[in-house]
């Protein structure tokens, strides 16, 4: 169901989809990656294409994430904004606390306070409810209100007794225990209504979660055509706004136009298939460095879960090299022990979690794990009658394990080359095939793990594919065939799986 009663331009679901339609929206985007002269942007177009944005983060958020839920927003401690929101609401309560002692009372802001809370117990109800409906009608009846307060008859403490009662019966079971409270809360008709505004809050977060998740199956059925037709509404307001996914690609297929040999016909261009300068482009987000360079644009909604994968990534291809550099220096002692090496792993695993944290001291924790292994391993070695590790021994390992991280670190170079392999396969898979792919060697000692990210990685990868294919056509047909045609027209490998991955 799209966001703020905004509807796709097509109702039709993904099944649906065909080779036909993307090439029709292929089209659609020429313009949008053709070299064509910068158009001027108003204010209202940035802010309405930032409103698009926001609606399609959330939107994708919906659906991503079955987990997701809207919370209260916390402000910090100390800051400016938390301080004056602090001094404005004690201001607040403590008038209306003053309006109340007052003899004889004055009953402005509390007449304000039961009008507002009857608004929001309205909101609570379903379309069906007009018996409830009709009791807080009578009961919290303003004009009666006002002439009682008048008279200084109004029972502002029996209202608010009925109003804890009424949400009792509304409020979701999580809020039972938070109902419960503001029945056992002093006297204080302020600190009475103070609470009774916090719960009402947490009742309308919980009414807006239980929305999300109601309307989240139709969203899930639309959400292609939704984030699609949404995307392009921003492209077409924001100039250039496909370069960064564009300079994406076009690394990609020039890596791979340079790996490609030449045929024995000079004229005819051999040139690599769709789903191939894709697939390659979506491996270097597993090592993509978000410090120098944007995200493209297509994925900016899966940043936050791309970067996670990634740190789990490489934790583990860390922690995998230095599970292979322990079996390359020890050797026999240490193969065909299962329970050690996932002790090991787990050691490790454990003193490198957060190392991507920039407080994160990386080579202390590094000494760290190479003197937990040492004395793990001599540990097991004596335990079964091997003699301990020679000290020249131990200083080569723990050396080894210091330098993991380094960039020219063989072991290390080793097992990225394995992962993408890995993660190149688990793409060329059928995406309703859900056995993983086989593990390279050497990576059988994170299989479990390596195999619950690359689900990950490629379910996200389906889903872009899914929803931005039109836009990726669009831009390799630019960076194909913008140039002059050769004299023999260039010959494309076809690749019927690509709009079904």
């Amino acid at each position: 169901m799209p966001l703020n009663n905004e509807r796709p331009t097509s109702t039709s679901t993904a099944k649906n989809e065909d080779q036909s339609s993307d090439t029709e929206s292929s089209d659609r985007c020429d313009s949008m990656t053709s070299t064509s002269p910068p158009k001027t942007i108003t204010l209202d177009e940035v802010m309405a294409s930032a409103r698009d944005l926001s609606n399609l983060r959330l939107a994708h958020e919906i659906v991503v994430n079955p987990n997701f839920n809207l919370e209260q927003p916390d402000l910090p401690q100390n800051s400016l904004e938390k301080k004056v929101k602090d001094i404005v609401h004690k201001a607040f309560w403590d008038r209306l606390e003053s309006e109340l002692n007052d003899d004889p009372p004055e009953y402005e802001h509390a007449l304000s306070l039961l009008e507002e809370i009857r608004e929001i117990l309205f909101s609570f109800l379903n379309p069906g409810a007009n018996r409830m409906r009709t009791q807080i009608s009578e009961v919290l009846d303003m004009d009666l209100i006002r002439q009682q307060a008048d008279n200084d008859s109004v029972d502002i403490q029996g209202l608010a007794d009925y109003i804890v009662t009424v949400m009792g019966k509304l409020c979701a079971p999580v809020r039972d225990q938070d109902v419960k409270k503001l029945k056992e809360t002093s006297p204080n008709i302020a600190s009475m209504f103070k609470e009774i505004f916090r719960v009402l809050d947490l009742m309308k977060m919980d009414m807006v979660n239980f929305t999300i998740q109601s309307f989240r199956p139709e969203l899930q059925r639309q959400s292609i055509e939704y984030e699609r037709a949404k995307f392009q509404s921003i492209v077409e307001k924001i100039p250039n706004a496909l370069d960064h996914t564009t300079d994406w690609i076009k690394t990609s297929l020039e890596e791979l136009l340079l790996s490609i040999p030449s045929g024995p016909d000079k004229n005819v261009r051999a040139l690599p298939s769709p789903t191939l300068v894709l697939n390659t482009a979506y491996i270097k987000l597993l090592s993509w460095d978000y410090e120098k360079h944007p995200i493209p644009e297509t994925l900016m909604t899966d940043e936050e879960r791309l970067r996670e994968l990634q740190r789990a990534l490489q934790l583990l291809q860390t922690v995998v090299s230095i599970l292979l550099m322990v079996h390359s220096t020890v050797g026999d002692p240490v193969s065909g022990l299962p329970t050690l090496t996932e002790r090991l792993k787990k050691m490790a695993s454990v003193l490198l979690e957060g190392m991507h944290s920039p407080n994160f001291n990386l080579p202390e924790a590094l000494e760290s794990v190479s003197a937990q292994i040492c004395s793990e391993l001599n540990k097991s070695l004596t335990e079964r009658g091997y003699p301990a590790l020679p000290p020249e021994l131990q200083a080569t390992l723990k050396g080894q394990i210091c330098s993991v991280t380094q960039e020219n670190n063989p072991i290390r170079s080793l097992v990225e080359g394995r992962v993408q392999l890995y993660f190149k396969s688990f793409m060329a898979m059928p995406s309703s095939h859900f056995t993983p792919p086989p593990t390279p060697g050497g990576l059988v000692l994170i299989q479990p793990e390596l195999a619950t990210v690359g689900a990950s990685f490629v379910s996200i990868v389906n889903f872009n594919k899914q929803v931005y294919i039109p836009f990726y056509m669009g831009i390799l047909k630019s960076l194909l065939f913008s140039d002059p045609a050769p004299s023999t027209p260039p010959r494309e490998a076809s690749d019927p799986h690509l709009t079904s991955q």
